[in-house]
């Protein structure tokens, strides 16, 4: 009995005092980064290489710090450096090739398949301004994507490792459908739909993709990949045509082949391209590397000199379109309902630019966020900059704004309306389940999940959905220069590029995200501006202390040919979470299209 007291006692001192060391450790984690902020900016020196990984990934609104994820990754010692926001790799970029510090840039690594072509697109479009200044850009790394490719073909220098292979042989779009394993399971599944291309039910509800679906998915890839073969070539001594040519042909290339047919410049060792960037920072052979600056450190620097004017509120709309407040990656109508009303009401913010980011969701939700940016436009010039995608009820938001921007590889559209309605008798009944409903009225039980809905309970439900989409339709209209019928023949849920929807009326103009701040700093009439970005992210310490009221996040599982094929199934089961509509109806793109 004594020892079993003695082992309880040093157990409990035990973690009292590393509950006390960990407490410690934290306060001064806490204390460095807030010293840290005190910092006047990171410096600079001559001749530098700006440094550019891909690794890292780029995305399209800033990314805050996870607590969360800091502490396993001190715990563990194994660190994720965290993706670069679109805008922060535009303005380093752009000021690098106005610094004479700078005398050159390199980019490496592979991007994750989560980085899309539109955002890529703007940071193609800084590199093509940076080797336009006449600096040298060097690409190395040992395999090229052609997501990565899209990128390295800017360069003055593209190479490769002997051993490595680019990728050039298209690209593909591979949905799964659950229909077969829903009914093995026993779960039911009933539709509504508006539209004859509103194809988001279909995983539910088929084994392959209808007809319709195919048909808009392959003009859709077709044109992100005429932009893409088109952009590639810029550079190169190839025409889109022979880029073509060499996809159709096998499109997975050894360097020695990648460099016969013109699609890189050489084939060489890690210490040739070291050696190279050395002399071009004037060090000296022996030294261990070369003079260079990362692009998180320079655009540190950057935003150090920034001049400040008149504000421009740019606001990120990130993920799914629900109701309430939301969760970190969703669009909560409550939050930015007030945060718009908030933006309209501050006479210090002199035009506001919505980046949408949004395959849609919740129909009463969009429409909600909707009317207070038709509110907004009545006071201020309020531009939609629409990102990868902004679809359906993404769309639904933008249409609103005094004009609306798209990159030609933007994935919008879809105006059309759906609704999913699942039951598990069959399941239940299997396993000895069964239910009793008691009821006053003949629809009183038409939300349950106990049994099928009847012909006239779907009836009903299916006159709701042709009324929002009609409310959908009357909408886009009146903020588009386009007839309710024209808005019906691009809709039917249609999914469109950003090039080809400007053909049909659905976009203003052809531009990313620098574009449409310039545009709203125009109608503004703002000679000087500055940039204020919403939502306003948490600092360390107040992202810690939300994290402390919520469970931490899972550990992201390692980038493996499993791994992402298992987030991508547990993405693909995930929209249930998001099936909160009041009304079951839901503004929403094809369910996790991927284009890889």
């Amino acid at each position: 009995m004594r020892d079993f007291l003695k082992n309880v006692l040093a157990t409990l001192t035990g973690l009292a005092l590393f509950g006390v060391l960990s407490a410690g450790g934290m306060v001064m984690l806490l204390v460095a980064i807030a010293l840290s902020g005190r910092d006047s900016g990171p410096r600079v020196e001559d001749k530098s290489v700006l440094t550019l990984n891909l690794d890292r990934g780029i995305a399209d609104a800033p990314v805050s710090v996870n607590p969360g994820q800091v502490f396993q990754e001190a715990l563990s010692g194994r660190t994720t450096r965290q993706p670069v926001s679109l805008r922060t790799a535009i303005d380093a970029i752009e000021a690098a090739a106005a610094d004479k510090k700078i005398v050159g840039l390199l980019l490496e690594g592979n991007l994750p398949a989560t980085t899309g072509y539109a955002t890529l697109r703007e940071v193609r479009q800084a590199l093509d301004t940076f080797r336009d200044s006449g600096k040298p850009i060097y690409a190395y790394d040992v395999n090229w994507s052609e997501r990565d490719y899209y990128l390295a073909s800017a360069a003055t220098d593209l190479a490769m490792n002997p051993a490595g292979v680019l990728e050039m042989n298209g690209l593909r779009s591979e949905m799964t459908f659950f229909a077969g394993a829903l009914e093995r399971f026993g779960v039911g599944v009933q539709v509504l739909q508006v539209g004859r291309y509103k194809s988001a039910v279909e995983p539910f509800t088929r084994q392959n993709n209808s007809p319709e679906a195919r048909q808009q998915t392959e003009a859709l890839l077709r044109d992100l990949w005429t932009e893409v073969i088109t952009t590639a070539s810029q550079h190169r001594d190839l025409s889109p045509t022979q880029i073509q040519a060499i996809a159709d042909s096998g499109g997975l290339l050894m360097a020695t082949e990648a460099k016969t047919t013109g699609l890189i410049d050489r084939v060489a060792y890690p210490d040739e391209v070291l050696a190279d960037l050395k002399k071009l920072t004037d060090r000296k052979e022996d030294d261990k590397t070369f003079r260079s600056v990362g692009l998180g450190t320079y655009a540190q620097a950057v935003a150090a000199e920034k001049k400040r004017g008149d504000r421009i509120a740019l606001v990120y709309l990130n993920g799914d379109i629900v109701g309430g407040t939301g969760s970190t990656g969703q669009i909560g109508s409550d939050r930015f309902v007030k945060l718009l009303r908030d933006l309209r009401l501050d006479k210090e913010i002199k035009a506001v630019v919505l980046r949408i980011n949004s395959p849609g969701g919740s129909a009463v939700a969009s429409d909600l966020i909707a009317r207070e940016v038709t509110l907004m436009r009545k006071e201020k010039p309020v531009i939609a900059s629409m990102g990868n995608v902004a679809a359906s009820g993404g769309y639904y938001i933008a249409a609103q704004g005094s004009k609306v921007f798209a990159s030609p590889n933007t994935v919008t559209g879809s105006i059309g309306v759906f609704g999913l309605v699942p039951n598990f008798q069959t399941l239940a009944n299997r396993n000895g389940v069964t239910w009793d409903i008691i009821k006053t009225g003949r629809y009183a039980d038409i939300e349950t999940t106990s049994r099928p809905r009847t012909e006239a309970e779907m009836a009903l439900l299916q006159r709701m959905a042709e009324q929002a989409y009609g409310t959908f339709l009357d909408t886009v209209a009146s903020a588009r220069p386009l007839s309710r019928e024209q808005v019906n023949q691009v809709g039917q849920g249609r999914v469109w590029s950003g090039v080809a929807a400007k053909e049909v009326g659905l976009v203003d103009e052809l531009g990313g995200l620098q574009a449409a701040l310039k545009e709203a700093a125009a109608e503004a009439k703002l000679e000087t501006w500055s940039v204020e970005e919403y939502p306003k992210r948490l600092s360390f310490g107040e992202q810690f202390l939300s994290d402390l009221q919520s469970r931490l996040p899972e550990d992201s599982r390692s980038r493996t040919l499993l791994g992402d094929r298992l987030d991508a199934l547990q993405s693909d089961l995930e929209i249930f979470e998001l099936l909160d509509d009041p009304a079951n109806l839901y503004m929403r793109l094809l369910f996790n299209l991927r284009i890889e």
